[in-house]
């Protein structure tokens, strides 16, 4: 069966249909929605039994959605239409929201209806987590689901009841609509609309005459000023004050620039000085550790799963703790939202000098991994609970075991932003997956779903896709781990296995042939990944489908021999 991938953006929702699709047994072709004319010569070239839109924000040309069926994931209940579902369902304090999945027709959100899932609205959540996470989930389901029904024939979607359907049409939210009152509103009301405009697009306020976009917030109960008043900053964040107590501001971005950490963007824009904390509270650590039964798990919460240079020495600084003590296991647990993205290219690109800038940061990672390879008196564990990518998908490799979430996908390439890649993944990946699946992985630029990655050897272990689940498994299992005759044994095991490699090629040498290209790449002004680095932040739209998702219409084998 073949089935075309319409999407706005290869986000990671897109990606986890896709592989999921794949899994199904359709060949694919994804095209991105960047004119009419691509969108239908696309479907000219293809031929597709079924049109699949994961994430489409664009109108599908009428002359695509009458020749052929194209099924629309749309992140809201049943009857719900417009641009701001989920921004909305937040606003309204919803119990319940949903995703539906509906056939295109002449009225955006309005066909008829293939299959609608409901889920609990998760109380304190943002826009982009419940779309990473429920929303992906269940619209992963119905589009499985409409590919079962498709082929039976004898489906028939129904209309959509707009009289008796939960869901009505809501305007697109504006700015009016988010704008926060720092004279009126409360601690909760200002989370609440402050994640509801998560990760776009921010509450845009007027900030010494620069008009500025505002992202995240949690709680600052410990401070109370004038309402509206910056009073403090730390780790990144800048605390304002509401009628009731503070926020705490993780993000901001100056209009035609790209987000950076608020107490970057706000102080040099007020006309009074905000004190810096020397240690940010309790409330917004970004690396935090939990201790149960000889075992450490290492948390981790950067924005969009970046690690500045700083970030990276910090988590170094903390495993290094965690190492010196007498736990028996260290459990990589990441972030939430995202596991890791390696180099934090946001703050390349503000920095003075990003080429020196990239060079720092990549050497700070690199020194985090190695910190972990070398760790021998240790089980190390990287449970890898959320999406990885780029350099990050390479540093889990670094510990001993790998531990994916069902649903987890992982990018292990570079070559999408001009990078041939650090962290040791020539020595990393092809010890676990083999030479020729290293390279394909590297160089396909194409995602990875958690399934396939413990088929092909990247990882050990595949736990359950629910959070809660996931978890209780693997505190389960890493206690397990950390009883004495599994560390004996696993410790000796690791430690032959190290001093073998170390004989065959020394580890000081991956990296310096590694950091050798990317040093030529970081310091030529004219390298694609100046141009690529740029192209992310300021989140330029492609203009054409990249040729690495036009050519693969036919998927590599994973039954390759692993190592």
């Amino acid at each position: 069966m073949r089935v075309l991938l319409l999407c706005s953006a290869f986000n990671g929702l897109s990606q986890r249909v896709h592989r999921e699709l794949s899994r199904s047994g359709c060949e694919l072709l994804v095209q991105l929605a960047t004119s009419d004319t691509e969108m239908e010569a696309a479907v000219e070239r293809f031929r597709p039994n079924l049109i699949i839109c994961p994430f489409l924000k664009h109108k599908i040309p009428d002359a695509i959605w009458r020749q052929l069926p194209c099924l629309v994931v749309h992140p809201g209940i049943e009857g719900d239409r417009g641009p701001s579902s989920l921004d909305w369902a937040i606003h309204q304090e919803q119990p319940r929201w949903g995703v539906t999945l509906l056939q295109a027709n002449d009225t955006m959100d309005a066909g008829d209806i293939w299959g609608t899932q409901n889920f609990p609205l998760r109380p304190g959540a943002s826009k982009s987590s419940l779309y990473r996470r429920e929303v992906t989930a269940t619209a992963v389901a119905l589009v499985k689901q409409a590919i079962q029904s498709f082929m039976e024939n004898d489906f028939v979607p129904r209309p959509l009841d707009e009289a008796r359907a939960p869901g009505c049409l809501l305007p697109t939210m504006t700015q009016k609509d988010r704008a926060i009152d720092w004279q009126q509103d409360t601690t909760a009301v200002v989370l609440k609309k402050l994640r509801a405009a998560d990760s776009l697009p921010g509450i845009r306020e007027e900030i010494g005459g620069v008009t500025v976009n505002l992202f995240g917030g949690v709680a600052a109960q410990e401070f109370t000023g004038t309402p509206g008043a910056y009073l403090v900053s730390a780790g990144g964040r800048i605390c304002r004050a509401t009628v009731d107590g503070a926020v705490w501001l993780s993000h901001a971005k100056v209009a035609g620039s790209f987000k950076l950490p608020a107490a970057d963007v706000i102080p040099p824009l007020l006309d009074y000085p905000v004190d810096a904390l020397p240690e940010a509270p309790p409330a917004v650590q970004d690396i935090w550790v939990e201790y149960t039964d000889n075992v450490a798990y290492l948390f981790w919460s950067f924005h969009g799963g970046a690690m500045s240079t700083g970030q990276c020495k910090a988590l170094l600084t903390q495993y290094r703790e965690l190492a010196a003590s007498d736990v028996k296991v260290i459990v990589l647990m990441g972030g939430d939202e995202f596991w890791s993205n390696g180099i934090h290219l946001n703050t390349i690109e503000a920095a003075d000098d990003p080429a020196e800038e990239s060079w720092e940061n990549i050497n700070a990672i690199d020194d985090f991994v190695a910190e972990v390879i070398h760790t021998q008196d240790k089980i190390t564990v990287s449970a890898v609970r959320s999406n990885a990518g780029a350099g990050g998908a390479m540093m889990a490799l670094a510990s001993d075991l790998v531990i994916v979430r069902d649903g987890v996908v992982i990018n292990p390439h570079y070559q999408t932003m001009g990078l041939y890649g650090s962290e040791y993944w020539t020595y990393l990946l092809p010890r676990r997956v083999g030479g020729e699946m290293a390279k394909r992985y590297t160089t396909s630029c194409m995602p990875v779903l958690a399934s396939e990655a413990l088929e092909d050897g990247y990882a050990d272990l595949l736990f359950s896709e629910d959070p809660e689940a996931f978890n209780r498994e693997l505190r389960e299992y890493s206690t397990a781990l950390a009883a004495p005759e599994s560390v004996s044994l696993l410790l000796t095991e690791k430690r032959e296995r190290r001093a073998e490699d170390e004989r065959i090629k020394p580890l000081a040498a991956y990296r310096r042939e590694e950091l050798e290209i990317m040093r030529r790449t970081f310091f030529d002004p004219q390298a694609e990944y100046h141009r690529a680095r740029k192209a992310f932040v300021y989140k330029q739209c492609p203009k054409c489908t990249p040729a690495y998702l036009q050519s693969a219409l036919v998927d590599f084998p994973r039954e390759l021999e692993t190592a």
